[in-house]
C-alpha cells in the first residue's frame, strides 16, 4: 500500500501523497570466511588500540601489538558471507545447560534494542526540510574516493492480493498484465532486472500463461534477471497473524515455487506490513533466508537509526544468546516505498524520475508540479547529476558504499509502454554515470540478491564495525538489534494501532480456520500413516484438492490487508466466503475421518455421508457459530465425539446444548457421569433465555486422540443432571424462571461465585467484576469497566481518539447468577444509554477436579456495534487492578513470543496501544501477575498503573486518509472470549521496571493459552440411536505417551497429499513441526498446571506413536526446502535425529522434521 495514485482499476494507495498533511516540502534549490566470535574480539582490541594510539604512544602500541600477535597469532582472512552450505562455519557454541533453560528470563547481547530507542527518542516531529521527517542531508564529496558508489536500482511492482478490489479482480485487471509485461520487457535487454513477491498471483498467471511465456519466465529467473523475493503466498501481516498461519502461507508459496519454477528464495521483501515482528525474522531464518528488507517503521525511529548509520543491522531474537537466529536487515529510510520516496531524501526531485507519471499517462502527476522529463542527449548530464546527488545523499545514511534504490509502486509496470518508459530512461542515465569515472559511481538495474551479495562482498573487504560493537558472526560491520517495530506511525501523531482490532469478527474466523485446518491435517496424516493398502488412501487423497484450497484460503487472508481488516467491504466479503467454504469442506472431511479412526467407516471411502456433523455450525460466512442442540425422545441416545488436537491429555469440563433436561451423560464404557444443566442465554433484553439448555460434564480425551460420550434419555439408571440454581439482580418484579430451575431474587448489592481455588465478587446491579479472592493467598481488586472511545479521525488503519474512554454501564440492568457443581456463572445484560445494549457478557468459573479450567476465569463478551448510533465509537473492556505494574506490561507477538511494553507520556494514547494476538499480562513488584488470554487478535494498552485495557470492536464512519476510501461500518455480532488468570510467584522476581528483557508466560499460562487457542473439536451423531443397541467402547489414542507440557506440535501433516501415492517412502512424506515453549519457572511449576513431564529429557521420535513406526526422520527447514541444519541455525543435537531419534530442542525453538510413517 503505497501512496501513488493510479486512475485505472487499482486505485490509489494510502491516501495519495499529495495530501496537504503528508510530509513533503518543495525541493531545495540546489540540488573472506565469516568472522567467528573470537576474531571479532581481536578486532575490538585492535580498534581500541588504534583509536588511542596517540595518547598511549607509539612504543606502547607496538608492545601491545606484539602481545596480541603472540597471544592470538596472525589473524585469519576475513571471510565471505554465506555462499554455500559446505563452506559455512559457525563459532563454537556454548554447551547446552538444560537446567538454566527455564530460568525467569532468556536474553541476548545486542548493540541496539527498540526499547532503548524509544527511551531515547523525544518524538518531537521536527520539520527536516525537503526530507520532512529527517534533516537536510549533505555530503563532503570524498566519501567514494576509495570505494566507488555501487547503485542497484531494483524495479518492482507491489500487488496486493485484495484491498480495494478482490484478488481475482486485481488479477484480471492488472496483475496478469504486469507479469506479462515483466517477461516481455526483461527479455528485450539482459541488463534489465525485476523482483516479484506474491505467489498467489504468480500461481494464477502460471495456469493461464502459454508454455512459451512460462519458459521465458524460468529463463529470466535462472539467469538472474528476475528474482522471486519472499515467495510466500502473500506478503503477510506481522501484527495479527499467528505464527502457524505465517509458516503455512510461506511454505505454501515457497513449495509451489520450488516445484514449479525450481528455485528457492533467500531474500525477503516486506515493504507494506504496518510494523514488523521479530517472529517473522526468526521464521525466515529457520526457512533458510539470509536477508530481509523492511519499510514501515516509526518515522522517528528511522531518523534515529539513520543518524547513526544503523539502518542496516543484524536482527537477533531477544532470547538468543548463541547468535543462531541472526538475519541481516535493510530498513528503507523514507516515508514510503514509492518512487518519490526511494531515490533520495527529496521527494520533489525523486518524483521527476518516475517516468510513468509523464503527462497523458494513467498515473497521477507529481504533486510538487515538477514533472518527469524524458531523457535525451541534451539533458542527460543535468538529469543524471541531479539523480546522482539524491543517490549520494541517501548513501550517506548507510555504512557501506553499496546502495539500494527501489523503483516501483502499487500495481506498476502494467503495460509495456510504462515499462519501456522506466527502463529506457534509466538506462540512459546509467550509461552517463558509468561513462564518467570521475563520478566514482556505477549504476545499474539489480535484484535484491545483486544488492545483498555486493554489500556482503564490500563488508568482507572493509570493516565497518564501530569500536565496542557486538555485531554478529554472520556478517561483520553492522550492529545487532533486538525488539519489534510496533506501533507504526507514518506522520505526526498518526499511529496505526486501529488495524489491530478492525473487523474483529473475521480475525476470529481466521483463527477458527487455522485451528480446523491444523486438526484436519492431523487426521489426514493419521489416516495415511495407518493405511496399509491403496484402498484406504481414497478418503484422504481424494480430499487433497480441498485441503490445498483451505491452506491457500488461510494463506490469502494473512495478507496485510486481509487479517488486518483494512480492505473494502466487498473484498472482506470475498475473504469471508473463501474461509467459510473451506471450513465447511474441512468439517465434512473430519466427520468422515474420525469414523475411520474409530473403526466405524470400514469401507474407508468418501462416497457415503458421515454419521457425524460438527457440533458448531455457521449458516453463512458472516454468521456467528451456533451450537447444534441434541433433542432426544425416550429410549434413545446420541453420540458425542471429541478430538483433541494437543499432544497432551485433556481433562476439562465440556458443554453441549440440549433441548430437554431429562437426559443423562455416559462415557464410552456406558458408565454414568455426573453432569449439570443450566439455561442458555442470549443477547435479548426482553428474553435472556433461548429455551435451550447447557449440559456440562467432565471429559478426558487422549493426546491427538478421540473420545466418545453419549447423551441418553431413558433405559439407563443414571442420575439426571443437577439443575443450576438461578439468582437475579433486576429492577423487574417478574423473574423469567424456567423448569426445572429454582430461581430467587438476589439480596444486597454484591454477587459472589467461587470454586475450590478462587472466589469472584461482582457489583450485582452492574454485573461487573470487582474482586478476585484466592482461597490460598491474597485478594486483588479487579474492577471491570466497559467503555467507549469517541474518535475524530479513526479509520481502518488509524486509532485517533478524542480523549479517554467513557464508561457506558449504569446500574439497573439484568444480572443472573448461575450456581452449580461444575460451572458457576454471572451473566449480565447491562443498562446503557441505548435501548439495545451494545454488549452483554458472562463470567464463568469451573470445577471438576484436576483440570486447568479450575484456575482460570472465563470472560465472554457478546458485542453488537450495529447501528449508526455507534458510529465513530471504539469499545473496550478495562481491568483496573491494584497491581503496581508502573504502566509496564507484556503482550505476545504472533502467539510465539512475548514483548515488553511500556506506556510513554511523550507519545499519544494511540501510540501506546499494541497488538495482542493471544496474550497480555502485567506484573507487580511483589510478583503478582494478571494475564488475559484471547482466542483472536485484538489491541491492548496499560494507560495507568494497574490498568489493562483491550479493545473489542470499532465502528468508523470516515476514511482515515490512507487510501482505502471508506470507513468500517460492516460490523457483525460476535463473541469475544478471554481466559484470565491471577498468579503469585513462588520465588524472587526481577523488578519488571528495571528489567528490560521480555518475560515468559508461566507454565499455567501456557496451558491455558493452548486450550483456548486449540480447542477440542466436537462432533455429534446425525441420527439418534436406540438405547438397546450399545456399541463397544469407541476411542482412539495414537501416541505412546503424552508429550511434555512445554512441547507443542505446531503441525503434523502430509505436505503434498496430492502426490502422496506417487512419492517414494524413501522421500519422507510426513511432517512434524515442534515448538518448545519457554516458561517462567518463578511461578508454580506443576501443582496448578497438572504437568509432570518436561522437555529437559529428550523425546524419542521413533517411539512417539503407539501403532505407527517412524522411519527416515530428518530435520528440515520450516518451509521444507533445506536440510542443512547448520545453515538453518539448529544446534548439532537438534539436527541429528536420523540414528537415535532423540529430539533435543532448546526453549523457544521451532524445529521441523520430515519422516515416514507406516503401521507397526
Amino acid at each position: 500500500m503505497a501512496f501513488s495514485s493510479f486512475t485505472g482499476g487499482g486505485g490509489s494507495r494510502r491516501g495519495g501523497w499529495a495530501s496537504s498533511i503528508l510530509p513533503f516540502s518543495s525541493a531545495s534549490p540546489s540540488a573472506k570466511p565469516k568472522h567467528n566470535r573470537k576474531y571479532r574480539r581481536r578486532l575490538a582490541i585492535r580498534d581500541f588500540i588504534f583509536a588511542n594510539i596517540f595518547t598511549i604512544g607509539l612504543l606502547v602500541s607496538f608492545i601491545f601489538f606484539f602481545i596480541v600477535l603472540i597471544r592470538y597469532g596472525v589473524p585469519k582472512p576475513i571471510s565471505s558471507h554465506i555462499k554455500s552450505h559446505a563452506t559455512r562455519s559457525h563459532r563454537q557454541r556454548k554447551p547446552i545447560v538444560s537446567e538454566n533453560w527455564n530460568s525467569e528470563v532468556l536474553s541476548s547481547n545486542v548493540d541496539i534494542t527498540t526499547k532503548k530507542l524509544y527511551d531515547k527518542i523525544e518524538f518531537l516531529d521536527v520539520d527536516g526540510g525537503p526530507w520532512k521527517q529527517g534533516w537536510r542531508v549533505t555530503y563532503k564529496g570524498d566519501e567514494w574516493d576509495s570505494e566507488k558508489l555501487k547503485i542497484f536500482v531494483v524495479p518492482h511492482s507491489h500487488n496486493d492480493p485484495g484491498w480495494k478490489l478482490t484478488v481475482d479482480e486485481y488479477y484480471e485487471k492488472q496483475s496478469r498484465h504486469i507479469l506479462n509485461t515483466i517477461v516481455d520487457a526483461l527479455s528485450q535487454d539482459s541488463r534489465r532486472k525485476f523482483i516479484w513477491e506474491e505467489m498467489s498471483y504468480l500461481e494464477k498467471w502460471w495456469r493461464d500463461a502459454s508454455d512459451e511465456k512460462k519458459e521465458s519466465f524460468v529463463t529470466l529467473v535462472k539467469n538472474g534477471q528476475l528474482e522471486i523475493v519472499g515467495g510466500g503466498w502473500v506478503m503477510n501481516d506481522e501484527a495479527n497473524s499467528h505464527y502457524f498461519a505465517i509458516i503455512e502461507q510461506m511454505a505454501e508459496g515457497n513449495m509451489w515455487l520450488k516445484e514449479t519454477v525450481g528455485i528457492v528464495p533467500k531474500n525477503s521483501w516486506a515493504i507494506d506490513p504496518f510494523g514488523y515482528s521479530p517472529t517473522m525474522a526468526y521464521l525466515l531464518r529457520r526457512m533458510g533466508f539470509e536477508n530481509m528488507l523492511i519499510q514501515r517503521t516509526h518515522y522517528e525511529l528511522k531518523k534515529e537509526l539513520a543518524q547513526h548509520k544503523n539502518l542496516e543491522f543484524i536482527w537477533r531474537q531477544s532470547w538468543d544468546a548463541e547468535e543462531t537466529t541472526d538475519i541481516f536487515v535493510h530498513m528503507m529510510p523514507f516515508y514510503s516505498y514509492d518512487i518519490p520516496h526511494t531515490c533520495g531524501p527529496e521527494p520533489a526531485i525523486c518524483c521527476q524520475f518516475d517516468f510513468a507519471r509523464s503527462r497523458g499517462s494513467s498515473y497521477e502527476l507529481c504533486p510538487w508540479r515538477q514533472d518527469p522529463v524524458e531523457i535525451n542527449k541534451e539533458n542527460v548530464q543535468e538529469r543524471a547529476m541531479m539523480l546522482l546527488d539524491q543517490y549520494r545523499k541517501k548513501s550517506v545514511l548507510y555504512r557501506t558504499n553499496t546502495l539500494l534504490i527501489p523503483l516501483g509502486d502499487d500495481f506498476r509496470y502494467v503495460s509495456i509502454d510504462e515499462a519501456e518508459a522506466q527502463f529506457k530512461n534509466y538506462q540512459l542515465l546509467f550509461d552517463y554515470i558509468n561513462s564518467n569515472p570521475s563520478l566514482n559511481a556505477e549504476a545499474k538495474f539489480g535484484t535484491l540478491e545483486d544488492y545483498f551479495r555486493t554489500l556482503r562482498d564490500e563488508a568482507e573487504k572493509i570493516n565497518y564495525s564501530l569500536p565496542g560493537e557486538v555485531g554478529s558472526s554472520q556478517i561483520s560491520g553492522f550492529p545487532s538489534l533486538s525488539g519489534d517495530f510496533f506501533t507504526y506511525a507514518d506522520r505526526q501523531q498518526d499511529y496505526w494501532s486501529g488495524y489491530y482490532v478492525s473487523r474483529p469478527f473475521f480475525k476470529a474466523v481466521d483463527r477458527v480456520l487455522e485451528q480446523t485446518l491444523r486438526a484436519a491435517e492431523m487426521i489426514l496424516a493419521l489416516l495415511l500413516g495407518s493405511c496399509q493398502r491403496s484402498q484406504c488412501e481414497k478418503l484422504p487423497v481424494g480430499f487433497s484438492y480441498k485441503l490445498t484450497a483451505a491452506r491457500r484460503n488461510l494463506a490469502l487472508f494473512q495478507h496485510h490487508d486481509g487479517v488486518t481488516g483494512t480492505a473494502k467491504d466487498h473484498v472482506v466479503r470475498d475473504y469471508g466466503v473463501r474461509m467459510h467454504t473451506s471450513l465447511q469442506d474441512l468439517h465434512i472431511f473430519m466427520s468422515k475421518g474420525i469414523e475411520v479412526l474409530l473403526g466405524i467407516r470400514h469401507e474407508k471411502s468418501d462416497q457415503n455421508p458421515s454419521q457425524f456433523e460438527p457440533e458448531q455450525v455457521r449458516s453463512k460466512y458472516d454468521a456467528q457459530c451456533v451450537h447444534k442442540a441434541i433433542d432426544l425422545q425416550e429410549g434413545i441416545y446420541q453420540s458425542v465425539v471429541f478430538f483433541n488436537p494437543l499432544a497432551q491429555t485433556r481433562e476439562e469440563v465440556a458443554m453441549i446444548i440440549v433441548n430437554r433436561t431429562d437426559v443423562a451423560v455416559l462415557d464410552s464404557n456406558w458408565t454414568c457421569l455426573q453432569s449439570q444443566i443450566s439455561p442458555e442465554f442470549q443477547h435479548d433484553k426482553a428474553n435472556v433465555f433461548t429455551g435451550r439448555h447447557r449440559i456440562h460434564w467432565k471429559i478426558s480425551v487422549p493426546a491427538l486422540g478421540l473420545q466418545t460420550y453419549y447423551i441418553a434419555n431413558g433405559l439407563f439408571d443414571c442420575e439426571k443432571p443437577k439443575p443450576a440454581k438461578l439468582k437475579f439482580f433486576s429492577t423487574s418484579t417478574s423473574l423469567p424462571c424456567a423448569t426445572p430451575y429454582i430461581c430467587s431474587k438476589a439480596d444486597g448489592d454484591v454477587a459472589v461465585i467461587g470454586n475450590q481455588h478462587q472466589s469472584l465478587v461482582f457489583h450485582g446491579k452492574q454485573g461487573l467484576l470487582h474482586k478476585i479472592i484466592n482461597k490460598n493467598g491474597p485478594q486483588n481488586v479487579v474492577n471491570e469497566e466497559i467503555a467507549l472511545y469517541t474518535s475524530w479521525g479513526s479509520g481502518a488503519y488509524l486509532f485517533k481518539p478524542n480523549g479517554d474512554a467513557e464508561s457506558i454501564i449504569k446500574a439497573g440492568g439484568l444480572t443472573v447468577i448461575t450456581e452449580g457443581p461444575l460451572m458457576q456463572e454471572v451473566y449480565s445484560y447491562p443498562k446503557t444509554g441505548w435501548e439495545k445494549s451494545p454488549i452483554s457478557h458472562s463470567t464463568r468459573l469451573y470445577s471438576g477436579g484436576n483440570t486447568i479450567q479450575e484456575h482460570l476465569i472465563e470472560m465472554e463478551y457478546h458485542v453488537e456495534l450495529l447501528g449508526k448510533e455507534f458510529d465513530d465509537k471504539e469499545l473496550i473492556v478495562r481491568y483496573k487492578t491494584d497491581i503496581d505494574n508502573k504502566r509496564i506490561f507484556y503482550s505476545d507477538l504472533n502467539g510465539f513470543q512475548i514483548s515488553r511494553r511500556e506506556s510513554y507520556d511523550k507519545i499519544p494514547l494511540q501510540g501506546n496501544y499494541y497488538p495482542m494476538p493471544s496474550l497480555a499480562f502485567m506484573e507487580g513488584s511483589n510478583g503478582q501477575r494478571f494475564s488475559v488470554h484471547s482466542r483472536q487478535s485484538l489491541g491492548v494498552a496499560s494507560l495507568k498503573d494497574g490498568w489493562l485495557e483491550i479493545m473489542l470492536d470499532r465502528r468508523l464512519s470516515m476514511d482515515d486518509g490512507r487510501g482505502l476510501g471508506q470507513g468500517v461500518r460492516d460490523n457483525r455480532a460476535m463473541n469475544v472470549i478471554f481466559h484470565i488468570s491471577l498468579e503469585s510467584s513462588v520465588s524472587t522476581k526481577l523488578n519488571p521496571v528495571s528489567n528490560y528483557s521480555p518475560l515468559s508466560p508461566s507454565l499455567l499460562s501456557l496451558c491455558i493459552g493452548a486450550r483456548l487457542n486449540y480447542p477440542l473439536h466436537t462432533f455429534i451423531g446425525k441420527k439418534p440411536q436406540a438405547s438397546s443397541v450399545q456399541p463397544s467402547p469407541r476411542s482412539f489414542s495414537p501416541l505412546a505417551a503424552p508429550l511434555p507440557c512445554d512441547l507443542h506440535i505446531v503441525s503434523f501433516k502430509v505436505p503434498r497429499p496430492l502426490k502422496y501415492s506417487q512419492q517414494s517412502p524413501e522421500d519422507p512424506r510426513f511432517l512434524l513441526i515442534f515448538h518448545r515453549r519457554h516458561w517462567d519457572s518463578s511461578y508454580c511449576k506443576t501443582a496448578r498446571s497438572n504437568c509432570t513431564r518436561f522437555s529437559d529429557e529428550p523425546v524419542n521420535i521413533f517411539n512417539m506413536f503407539k501403532g505407527l513406526a517412524v522411519s527416515n526422520a530428518r530435520a528440515t527447514s520450516l518451509n521444507l526446502l533445506h536440510e542443512d541444519t547448520e545453515m538453518l541455525g539448529y544446534n548439532e543435537q537438534s539436527g541429528d535425529v536420523a540414528h537415535e531419534g532423540q529430539l533435543h530442542i532448546p526453549p523457544m525453538e521451532i524445529q521441523a522434521y520430515k519422516l515416514e510413517l507406516k503401521p507397526r
